[in-house]
């Protein structure tokens, strides 16, 4: 037997101009604008956080590549590497 999870559920109202909930209704079905417009948000939502994911690794690419880049800090690593070995004599 599969027990599936329930999660809470929210009501609201929203408005919105006759010309516009036709159009739902018309893509959606009669009797499935709330699944659909549940499944649109979800996929909006989805996107964008996948969205600023990819932003953030590109930030985060850019920023290594800088400081990999740098002269000061290269010239920082060969210091710290020569500390380093200091005690391994």
């Amino acid at each position: 037997m599969r027990i599936e999870k329930i999660e809470p559920r929210h009501t609201f109202s929203i408005y919105l101009p006759s010309s516009l909930y036709e159009k739902l209704v018309n893509k959606a079905g009669r009797g499935r604008v709330n699944t659909f417009i549940r499944e649109v948000l979800e996929e909006k939502l989805i996107k964008e956080e996948q969205n600023k994911k990819e932003q953030l690794k590109q930030q985060l690419i850019k920023g290594y590549q800088a400081v990999a880049r740098s002269k000061k800090r290269q010239n920082e690593d060969e210091i710290w590497d020569e500390t380093s070995k200091d005690g391994l004599k």
